[in-house]
């Protein structure tokens, strides 16, 4: 008899709980009612009523949100701690190795420089530039080139290398009294001879009106890798030698380009590098005798 009792206590209880849940819904309905008809009756009161609710459970919530807020600062200062120390473990790594390549390029300096007295080399001065500013972007689907403000009685001149913060932008293809074009080193008619990586390969940068130009020229079996630098090679005498111009990225079908180092959607100023043409016209006149005079 005892053991029936919990049962028989739940089916009693259960209509209880049943009309308990009904009372409650329909007090819920009647209380919705009701204050939807006072809204329209009196809404003075109302708004009364929503602030006074409002000013009561302001500060209880402000309250509860100080533990939650404090907590996501104490998750973001963990963190930047976190962060924090990756990021002083990676320039503790990049300072070692810069470091060690500072040490290397001071001795390869050092080495320069003796085998430079040794030999009494005298390299190509190309120390005197003039800077000029971009005043109009002329690139389009079939050109690539810009106009700068600097001109022959600046110094510039038809062939000489154009370049931004020392690296290889184009040349110089029409040079006025006050203006210049610069033809890009993306442009169709672009043709450059550079020198790929520490190989020295030769080759010809062709510009084909893509963002990448394409090598040309190459040996057989070239010894190219992604990632190698390529730099100017001075051969011909028309750009100087040494300027960076960018590096190989994956060929395509056999292909391989350059990834420029120059942005060219965001050109402002350009160094014209005042550099003296291997047979150049004035060159040539200087060094021939004069008609009539002695030879």
């Amino acid at each position: 008899m005892e053991l029936r009792r919990p049962g028989l206590i739940a089916r009693l209880s259960a209509p209880l709980r049943g009309m308990g849940q009904r009372f409650i819904l329909i007090s819920l309905v009647i209380a919705g009612f009701g204050f939807m008809l006072l809204g329209k009756s009196d809404v003075v009161l109302v708004d009364r009523l929503r602030s006074s609710v409002a000013d009561v459970a302001a500060p209880m919530l402000e309250a509860a949100t100080h533990p939650v807020q404090a907590f996501n600062r104490g998750l973001t200062n963990i963190r930047e701690l976190f962060a924090l120390r990756s990021e002083n473990a990676r320039l503790r790594r990049e300072v070692a190795r810069l470091r060690a390549w500072h040490a290397t390029a001071q001795a390869l300096a050092a080495e320069n420089k003796s085998f430079r007295s040794m030999l009494n080399y005298k390299g190509p001065a190309r120390d005197s530039f003039v800077s000029a500013r971009v005043i109009a972007d002329g690139r389009g689907p079939f050109v690539k080139s810009v106009l700068v403000n600097a001109g022959v009685r600046d110094g510039a001149a038809k062939g000489q290398a154009a370049t931004a913060f020392g690296r290889l932008v184009g040349r110089v293809t029409l040079a006025g009294a006050r203006s210049s074009r610069v033809l890009l080193l993306t442009d169709l008619n672009s043709r450059v001879p550079v020198i790929i990586g520490a190989t020295r390969t030769r080759a010809i940068l062709i510009g084909d009106n893509s963002p990448r130009p394409r090598l040309g020229f190459l040996p057989e079996n070239p010894d190219i890798k992604a990632g190698q630098r390529v730099v100017t090679s001075g051969h011909g005498g028309v750009l100087p030698a040494g300027l960076p111009v960018g590096r190989i990225v994956a060929g395509e079908d056999g292909v391989y380009r350059v990834q420029p180092l120059v942005d060219f959607d965001r050109l402002e100023y350009l160094q014209i590098i005042r550099f003296k043409t291997v047979g150049a016209p004035e060159a040539e006149a200087a060094d021939k005798p004069k008609r009539g005079g002695r030879t």
